[in-house]
């Protein structure tokens, strides 16, 4: 039986670095530190083909407990809803008003960052209430 303890997320997008640098603001991820030999990743991409530059990017959580977020870049344009999505647990143990003015004050700073609210799922018998978001390339994800 295989033990895997670790796993990365993988993004297909247009634009990776911009998708990475809104991850790492929502989530409080960082840019991992270049590849060995470059000061900077600026200096890692320029030694790249300019067909390979802003290829891919990541982010990852700096005390090493959540996944890598990973982004690549892919030339055909998102075609419809995300099979699968991110959940920010942004009102974990809040309930009615509490989690409400979390979700939308969460909300607020993530549209100032690019991102679309889509809409608010009110609680009901068996779940508490959540808002569908997308990231700036229109990757739902939901504030929970």
């Amino acid at each position: 039986m295989s033990s895997i303890r670790q796993f990365q997320v993988t993004f297909d997008c247009a634009d990776p670095e911009r998708v990475a640098r809104f991850w790492c603001e929502v989530l409080g991820y960082v840019l991992p530190p270049p590849p060995k030999g470059f000061g900077t990743w600026e200096d890692f991409r320029s030694s790249l083909p300019p067909e390979e530059r802003g290829a891919w990017s990541a982010c990852v959580d700096p005390s090493g407990v959540g996944p890598r977020l990973f982004f690549q870049r892919v030339p055909e344009g998102k075609a419809g809803k995300n099979r699968v999505h991110l959940d920010v647990r942004v009102g974990t143990g809040l309930v009615g008003e509490e989690r409400l003015a979390t979700l939308e004050a969460e909300g607020a700073r993530l549209v100032a960052l690019g991102a679309v609210r889509v809409r608010l799922l009110p609680a009901d018998e068996d779940n508490e209430s959540c808002l569908v978001m997308q990231d700036v390339e229109g990757n739902e994800f939901c504030l929970d």
